[in-house]
């Protein structure tokens, strides 16, 4: 090849050198790994219960009506059939922490958006790992073969674009928009299509005969800031292809932790104690496979009205023991004295985060401080070796129904 010409294609591919990976419903993906007697039925991530939500749901769910965050009780009337499968949020940071793993060793530029989903600017690594479009097939070959679940990759100059290719080629699809062809390929799409457009404001939009991107474009900014409010220049702004956003990679998390609502509201101590003891090791484990500590932990308590509460407390010692977390959590419902009414929901964070390695864990007069963090280290190596996720606490396998997840 002419020397301008490799240079004119390196040049092709740096303008459209942004990724979108998104995992094919990744809670669901994750549980038919061990499952797979259950590959092409109706699967559900969730708890069976009134007030829960569907977690993640499988293509075949879907078909029928089923989708991410509709409650339980409609999901399981539209999907009757559908198959039930508890959560376990652990295995689901696990392989979510291997799948980044695989995007940092791509390119330095990665930006997370949820557990199963990212960004990535694959400029820099064109030299090394070929076009945008090789990279893409790279990263869904190392995702089914290390992870054991599917990727779909959304290409394009712009995270907006590429976010819309990745949905567009789902599930297990790849769809490159190259830059001279976006505004083309968006102005042949319906207008909700874009960020910002959901079903309200679409109908706002349809209103005025605009169904469509192409639609968007043509209509006066003067318009659509009249209709939409501020947001109508960010909306005309997207109709172009115009997402000056680059892709930064996120920072360390500045908080960790989980909360769980109940299946019926619940004024028992024992049952809230429990609760705050499982969702404790359940942030420890977190704060722990990210090797950071927190200094200041923090109570949420919602009551049956949904007025919520919370409370913090920062800790002399940084702290990534389950044990530690539960007693500043206790101590912290007990401060707020007679409840007035029944608990809803009930949530722990941790704040205030660092890295372990760089924070000194010193020894607490009280041994069994430090006598629970080499516990909770070795339940870490136990799983971490065996794939156990089975050791839990006594108390914790007490009767009674789980809650329900959020």
């Amino acid at each position: 090849m002419h020397p301008s010409s490799a240079g004119d294609v390196l040049q092709k591919w740096r303008r459209t050198s942004i990724l979108h990976v998104d995992m094919d419903a990744f809670f669901v993906s994750v549980e038919l790994r061990t499952r797979p007697e259950l590959i092409g039925k109706p699967v559900i991530v969730g708890f069976p219960a009134e007030r829960s939500v569907v977690l993640s749901a499988s293509y075949e769910a879907r078909a029928t009506g089923v989708k991410s965050a509709m409650p339980m009780a409609i999901a399981m009337r539209r999907c009757p059939s559908a198959i039930i499968i508890n959560p376990r949020h652990s295995e689901y940071y696990e392989v979510s922490a291997q799948l980044m793993g695989i995007f940092a060793s791509i390119t330095d530029l990665v930006e997370p958006l949820s557990v199963d989903e990212a960004f990535l600017d694959v400029g820099g690594a064109i030299r090394r790992l070929g076009s945008p479009l090789d990279i893409g097939h790279l990263i869904r070959r190392r995702v089914r073969a290390e992870l054991g679940i599917t990727a779909s990759v959304g290409i394009a100059s712009t995270k907006f674009v590429a976010k819309i290719a990745s949905t567009r080629c789902k599930p297990n699809g790849i769809l490159q928009i190259d830059a001279e062809d976006t505004i083309a390929y968006l102005h042949s799409l319906p207008v909700n299509a874009l960020w910002g457009v959901g079903g309200k404001t679409g109908e706002v939009l349809a209103r005025l005969g605009i169904r469509t991107v192409a639609d968007v474009a043509a209509t006066p900014v003067a318009t659509l800031k009249r209709v939409l409010g501020a947001s109508g220049e960010h909306v005309h702004r997207l109709s172009m292809g115009i997402d000056p956003r680059p892709v930064t990679p996120t920072r360390l998390e500045k908080s960790i932790g989980a909360e769980e609502t109940f299946s019926s509201d619940t004024a028992d101590d024992a049952v809230l104690r429990r609760e705050l003891l499982r969702l404790s090791h359940r942030t420890a484990a977190r704060l722990r496979s990210s090797g950071m500590v927190a200094r200041t932990v923090a109570l949420k308590l919602r009551y049956a009205d949904f007025s919520t509460v919370t409370r913090s407390r920062t800790v002399h010692v940084a702290v990534d023991s389950a044990q530690l977390i539960y007693q500043v959590a206790v101590q912290l419902m007990e401060s707020l004295g007679a409840r007035p009414m029944s608990v809803r929901l009930v949530g722990i964070r941790a704040e205030q985060l660092e890295p372990a390695e760089e924070t000194s864990l010193q020894l607490s007069l009280d041994r069994r401080d430090d006598n629970w963090r080499a516990a909770e280290q070795a339940l870490d190596r136990v799983s971490e070796r065996f794939g156990s996720k089975k050791l839990l606490p006594a108390r914790l396998l007490e009767s009674g129904k789980p809650p329900a997840e959020q």
